[in-house]
């Protein structure tokens, strides 16, 4: 396996020149933007620092550590170079702590909030293309420099001539010509590495890059999103999505309301703010489990500079701030039933039902893999059960060692499932992440608040399908039913929670005052 990967970073090298070569030529590149000399250097670099040195050795471990850390930083180098879709699969890579290697998470993690600028002429120019006016007729203030930078665009806080004080999402602006540029490059490489490699199947990819990016610059369907997410989940009144002001906004500049915060994964934050971990932690599993199980309308790039935490003004209560809704996946019915039933099955190990809705949703017999990709478990912890014990370094380190033997299924597997799984997979990296960072990680609650969205989910569509009162009843009662098994199961395990602090607090009492009486 080694040696293949090797064999594969050599003939992807040279895919990646001969490709680049070819668009230089061809005028789809300039000299500013081209990718492939850094990617041949990363791949040759792993070539020759590890080729002579015995695999598994403290000096193979060592060498490996420092190509790691080199070839992260020439990555996010090629990233910050090239802008647009370079960003945003570097922030996606910067997510993955259960996957890869800590020197690239930790390197790549700059990318959600350190993402390169553009001048303020440029800003500038934008707002007076998009706008028809100058910055100083618009605004009462403007700030030069930017509240943060994205893959796609930056935010600059202004105040308007009644006082609001509002955020302004410029577009960069070269992103939309870049943009095809990117994915023309990386469909090119994945054809070639597809010809060299047939078990490599990573043309989603490009075809998900070319749905979603069109999408994601086009900034009045992002409000449309903004506003439609915050009507669907009004009912939660520890979030908030700020509000936008459609008369100053277009395609390439939004306009919203200015809403302050720390970023969700800031634990020093938090614990300045005097805001339970914890809590947030629970908040944002509750709102995401209400938009994939029960709305089928999820946001799909909750990295940690697009969720903010906060005191709220009026009430001194935790809020969580939820921002860039340019990219959304809109789940069938079909998907959304059949990935609560999933759920349900992993969350109360239902051997069966994991291997039913697994091959449902297009895993066939590689269903054991999915679970593992789906929760960030091993194999031995999904058939014990996901909610029975956290995650421990052992687990989440053989998890990251043995990602790389699995790639061609992981290909595979990637190719065969609906599409709208693909942004789920990517949704849930980022969401554990989060938990990751925050230490809340496969939590009891988590899974709970799961399961409960996944029961009204389900009651709902059977609700609508019931050809009679009774029926319709009949359901709500077993609905209910189900529900109140949770309640009584989380409070049973708050009672062992408190019994087991009670014990620690009783031993630490005892073995304080043991000393006095000898």
């Amino acid at each position: 396996m080694a040696r293949k990967a090797l064999k594969l970073a050599s003939w992807t090298s040279v895919a990646l020149a001969a490709s680049g070569v070819y668009l230089y030529s061809n005028n789809y590149l300039d000299p500013n933007d081209f990718g492939a000399v850094r990617t041949a250097v990363i791949s040759y670099d792993y070539l020759t620092s590890l080729r002579s040195v015995p695999y598994g050795s403290e000096e193979y471990l060592q060498r490996r550590s420092q190509v790691h850390l080199r070839s992260a930083r020439r990555l996010c180098e090629l990233c910050c170079a090239n802008r647009g879709t370079f960003i945003k699969v570097g922030q996606h890579l910067g997510a993955l702590d259960y996957l890869l290697p800590e020197e690239y998470t930790s390197t790549l993690k700059v990318l959600h909030s350190q993402a390169p600028q553009s001048s303020m002429q440029e800003v500038r120019q934008v707002i007076r293309e998009e706008l028809g006016k100058e910055i100083h007729d618009l605004f009462l203030s403007f700030d030069d420099t930017p509240l943060g930078a994205a893959s796609l665009a930056q935010v600059h806080k202004a105040v308007l001539h009644d006082g609001r004080t509002v955020a302004v999402k410029v577009q960069h602006p070269k992103v939309q010509a870049q943009s095809s540029k990117d994915i023309l490059l990386m469909e090119v490489l994945v054809l070639a590495v597809k010809q060299l490699f047939p078990d490599f199947e990573f043309m989603w990819l490009v075809d998900e890059a070319k749905k979603n990016l069109p999408l994601e610059l086009d900034f009045l369907n992002e409000g449309r999103n903004a506003e439609k997410v915050a009507h669907m989940l009004r009912h939660f009144n520890f979030l908030k999505v700020p509000q936008i002001h459609w008369e100053l906004s277009t395609k390439r500049v939004l306009l919203m309301e200015f809403v302050e915060g720390g970023q969700v994964n800031d634990r020093a934050y938090m614990e300045k703010n005097q805001i339970d971990v914890n809590e947030i932690s629970c908040h944002l599993g509750k709102m995401y489990s209400e938009m994939i199980f029960v709305n089928g309308f999820v946001h799909c790039d909750p990295h940690p500079g697009n969720v903010l935490v906060r005191k709220r003004p009026d009430t001194g209560k935790a809020e969580i701030v939820l921002l860039d809704h340019g990219l959304y996946q809109v789940l069938t019915e079909e998907f959304r039933l059949d990935y609560c039933h999933l759920w349900q099955s992993l969350i109360w190990t239902d051997m069966d039902g994991l291997k039913q809705y697994s091959q449902r949703l297009g895993a066939a017999d590689l269903y054991p893999l999915f679970a593992c990709m789906l929760t960030a478990r091993s194999w031995d912890s999904v058939k014990r059960g996901i909610g029975q014990a956290p995650v421990s370094a052992t687990e989440d380190s053989e998890i990251r060692n043995n990602a790389a033997c699995y790639l061609p299924e992981i290909s595979q597997l990637l190719n065969h499932v609906p599409r709208q799984m693909l942004l789920i997979l990517k949704t849930n990296d980022l969401l554990r992440s989060i938990e990751t960072t925050l230490g809340t990680r496969s939590s009891a609650s988590s899974f709970l608040n799961m399961s409960r969205c996944c029961i009204r989910a389900l009651a709902e569509h059977k609700k609508r399908d019931a050809d009679s009162f009774f029926r319709r009843t009949q359901i709500s009662f077993s609905e209910a039913f189900s529900l109140w098994q949770i309640n009584l199961h989380e409070l049973l395990l708050r009672v062992k929670a408190l019994r087991l602090a009670c014990w620690v607090s009783a031993l630490l009492g005892w073995l304080t005052r043991a000393p006095h009486r000898m």
